[in-house]
């Protein structure tokens, strides 16, 4: 089965082709014979009833410096292709939302990988939240009373922003913390919906293990280690990464979200899990996939396209 993909991408030309996740599902794509197009998010227009970009058809290379030629922009109608990727990375504010009440006027006819009413709909440290059970404790909040009972009842917190990503403005509270004051100040003036304080976790310094789930079945995972001075594993900050095996916990977390991420039609999921717990679940533009492909583990490209495949075939 050929189809016909575009791509919906922050620029290529400033992605870091050896951690992408995104340029790992195109190389795939283009291996498959699959017809590649690429746009910006901010060229995406809704004129009437019909969804409409300047497209450019894209070949890709696993070149650094050189791994993409684009075409001539031409401006097609997105209901046109088979698949779109939304893979553009947050934040995820009002021009992300914005995007996705586009994708949702031609998905599923065109079928949008992941669902842009889920990803709306499932704002990736809220919708974790629906799932308390396999948690450490955790708060959503901006209330100073509110974070003081929680501090006070869990000692070491760590705070960081509803909306964040990529391991910014993450931080550990300590007990009687004199940073505290400022630090609250600090998030009350830059953020205006509240924010994620939890439990801290000292296990982290042993690795933040990132799950992927390609349509709710465990598809591979990286350890991802932090830094000796960085609370923070990312791997844009300077974690580590891995080969790691998934723990009976890690296999009945993957077990629980399934369904959940089945039927929101969220196809391509990474979870983060520390010591058994699970802190958050990532379906905007998730990460991992090229670790995992360095460190010998599962072809995970390779199973996203087999499903994408399987459901344009209807199967």
């Amino acid at each position: 089965m050929k189809l016909n993909v575009a791509v919906q991408m922050d620029p290529i030309a400033r992605i870091n082709i050896r951690g992408d996740s995104t340029f790992a599902l195109l190389l795939e794509a283009q291996k498959r014979g699959h017809s590649l197009c690429y746009y910006t998010p901010d060229k995406l227009s809704l004129r009437g009833g019909e969804l409409v970009a300047p497209v450019q058809h894209l070949t890709v290379r696993d070149e650094v410096g050189d791994h993409f030629t684009l075409g001539e922009p031409r401006r097609e109608p997105l209901e046109s292709f088979d698949v779109i990727l939304l893979r553009q990375d947050p934040p995820f504010d009002l021009a992300y939302i914005t995007s996705t009440h586009f994708l949702e006027r031609i998905h599923p006819k065109t079928l949008v990988v992941n669902n842009p009413a889920a990803v709306r709909n499932a704002p990736e440290k809220l919708f974790v939240m629906n799932f308390p059970q396999l948690m450490p404790p955790t708060l959503i909040s901006r209330d100073l009373d509110e974070i003081n009972s929680f501090r006070d009842q869990h000692g070491a917190v760590v705070m960081k922003p509803l909306h964040g990503h990529g391991g910014a403005a993450v931080f550990r509270v300590m007990p009687q913390d004199m940073n505290f004051g400022s630090l609250f100040d600090m998030f009350s003036v830059t953020f205006r919906e509240p924010w994620v304080i939890q439990r801290f976790l000292p296990e982290v310094k042993h690795g933040d293990k990132r799950i992927i789930l390609v349509d709710g079945e465990f598809a591979g995972a990286v350890n991802r280690v932090p830094a000796p001075d960085d609370l923070r594993s990312n791997m844009v900050r300077g974690g580590a990464a891995h080969a790691t095996e998934l723990s009976p916990r890690e296999r009945e977390i993957c077990d629980t979200l399934g369904p959940a991420l089945r039927e929101r039609g969220l196809l391509f999921v990474g979870i983060d899990v520390i010591d058994g717990n699970l802190t958050e679940i990532n379906v905007t533009s998730p990460t991992g996939i090229r670790a995992i492909q360095r460190l010998n583990g599962p072809d995970v490209a390779g199973k996203i396209w087999d499903t994408i495949e399987k459901k344009r075939a209807g199967k």
